[in-house]
């Protein structure tokens, strides 16, 4: 049997097909103004590529915020049961999970059959988060994908001691009047996102091994951030962003069984 998992995010949409346990496709997409829409073609690239129609699949589960606004599927499900249960496949040895998305981050701890325990949650501000981080590579005149790259040279870092997302882009452009260098100021962003996440993984506990997931799990700069607070070494799945939509997927075949 063929499933799809949607994960349907205020920022990117990200749909998986699976066939037993095979990942067939995959898709990730803006979502714009209309997360219905955005699912819909998510689901039709990732069936595109897969060479399958709508008609192949015998479940659609949906999750993230979007998750009630695509009718077709058979079953919709919290990200929290999705992200856990995702990081769990791809590294079965998983015991927390550290997702950082588009507007929210969280920290799920998870047992011996990737369910989860316990969490914590951050969807109330974007600081911490990919629209954090995308106001300021906009502030800064750099592109999103060379943060990373761009903290790792700098030879010290610099406090950031705003974390509203407003309130730290005045901060920024204060620090570039000051010529600060670029570099030194992206890792003092990163270090602020990592202090940030060590607030909620210091409430549900660390246990290892610790994986990494979300868009943000893609800025090397802070991976290597929370690695240095959390003092080990992060698991970071080949394609961090579709884990979500993955577990989506793993519980849609479930269903199916």
């Amino acid at each position: 049997m063929i499933v799809a998992g949607i994960d349907i995010g205020s920022i990117t949409t990200e749909t998986v097909i699976l066939q037993a346990s095979q990942i067939l496709a995959s898709s990730i997409l803006s979502t714009g103004a209309n997360s219905r829409m955005a699912a819909e073609r998510s689901l039709a690239a990732a069936l595109e590529q897969a060479g399958l129609k709508e008609k192949d699949l015998s479940t659609i589960v949906t999750t993230g915020y979007g998750r009630a606004s695509f009718p077709p599927a058979h079953k919709r499900v919290t990200e929290i049961t999705c992200h856990a249960r995702g990081a769990f496949f791809v590294h079965p040895e998983t015991r927390t999970v550290i997702d950082i998305g588009g507007q929210d981050s969280k920290v799920i701890r998870v047992d011996g059959q990737g369910r989860n325990v316990d969490f914590q949650m951050n969807d109330k501000c974007a600081a911490g988060t990919g629209r954090f981080l995308e106001v300021m590579a906009r502030a800064l005149e750099v592109g999103l994908e060379d943060l990373g790259r761009l903290s790792r040279s700098a030879r010290k870092t610099i406090k950031i001691s705003s974390t509203c997302t407003v309130f730290a882009e005045s901060e920024v452009v204060s620090l570039i009047a000051e010529n600060q260098s670029k570099e030194v100021i992206i890792r003092g962003l990163h270090d602020a996102i990592a202090d940030r996440i060590l607030g909620l993984v210091h409430r549900v506990g660390v246990e290892e091994d610790v994986t990494l997931t979300g868009g943000v799990a893609k800025n090397r700069g802070v991976a290597q951030a929370l690695e240095e607070r959390l003092g080990v070494k992060l698991f970071i799945p080949p394609e961090p962003q579709i884990i979500g939509a993955l577990g989506a997927a793993l519980l849609a075949r479930d269903l199916s069984l």
